[in-house]
């Protein structure tokens, strides 16, 4: 019965207990029949997370929290990309369903009304993370994108900034932040934001030839935004290359607070968002709902800071 509880219910042991039982498993090889006992169980001890990328740090804390909170619990974590594509998501959302795994997390909001509907008619708890949205599937856990894009205007004008641009990604929640941005340097009677839009994934690159795009329009401008760290440090490079100097002719503020953000040359000023926390709250969802246990909130915005540092 022991064994059987380790394997199926490692919840229910004290941690001693649980590493004996493990260290003698361990020690068989013995691997237990997951089929069989998803069977008996109605569980397949199995959750899926759908992500746009796998390229780059952006989702990487919130992957590894994720991970590490349903391993505690006895759960394996399968990862899908969407590539940032409706139609793949759509279809890969239904080969998950397939597997009936025991919840699935989606990175941001589903993205089509195929995708939607296949997840609300599937009865498999779902937590849509990354954004915030009054039309949950079911449960939710992220942050505003278009209260970011407000934070970061007002970050700049009360530094004294006036000419306002973006590099920006072409995603939805991209889209968001920058329509926010632009709103809000308007309603302070800043001229127009310029924006370059940049393909997703982000990169160096991408940063790099945005920034060139911006200051090519509008040289006058001195504030940019980028919707991703690794867009920033690409324009911080384009700055460099330029002669700009950073904060002081032209003031650049990342979206992430990646590691390497601290360590670029001049220290990255970034939005922090709190992928930990996040990966934590939707373990912590999922395995509520498989042990049929009520969950504290089904809808968390657990909201943003901006990290200041030398870089605008």
């Amino acid at each position: 019965m022991t064994v059987s509880r380790a394997i199926n219910h490692p919840e229910r042991l004290n941690p001693k207990t649980l590493q004996r039982v493990r260290d003698a498993i361990a020690s068989m090889r013995y691997v237990p029949n997951a089929l069989a006992s998803g069977l008996r169980l109605s569980r397949a001890r199995l959750v899926a997370a759908l992500l746009p990328t796998l390229v780059g740090p952006v989702f990487q804390e919130l992957i590894q929290s994720l991970d590490h909170a349903l391993n505690q619990h006895g759960y394996q974590l399968m990862i899908g990309r969407t590539g940032y594509d409706a139609a793949q998501e759509a279809d890969l959302i239904r080969a998950i369903i397939q597997r009936r795994p025991d919840g699935i997390v989606m990175i941001g909001m589903a993205a089509s009304e195929e995708g939607r509907a296949l997840l609300q008619a599937s009865r498999i708890p779902v937590v849509e993370t990354w954004d915030l949205t009054d039309t949950a599937i079911d449960m939710l856990v992220g942050f505003s994108h278009s209260a970011i894009g407000q934070a970061v205007a007002a970050h700049f004008i009360a530094k004294g900034h006036r000419q306002l641009g973006m590099v920006s990604g072409d995603d939805a929640r991209a889209r968001v932040r920058v329509a926010a941005y632009a709103q809000a340097a308007q309603a302070a009677g800043l001229p127009e934001v310029t924006v370059a839009y940049t393909p997703a994934p982000s990169t160096l690159g991408g940063g790099r030839r945005g920034l060139a795009e911006i200051l090519a329009q509008r040289p006058e401008v001195t504030a940019v935004f980028c919707s991703s760290d690794t867009l920033a440090l690409g324009a911080l490079v384009e700055a460099q290359h330029q002669g700009l100097q950073v904060p002081q002719q032209l003031a650049v503020v990342g979206l992430g607070d990646q590691e390497f953000a601290k360590d670029t040359a001049p220290p990255l000023t970034t939005v922090r968002l709190d992928g930990t926390r996040i990966g934590q709250l939707a373990a912590d969802m999922i395995v509520a709902r498989t042990l049929d246990q009520a969950v504290d909130a089904q809808r968390v915005d657990i909201g943003f800071s901006i990290t200041q540092r030398s870089s605008g």
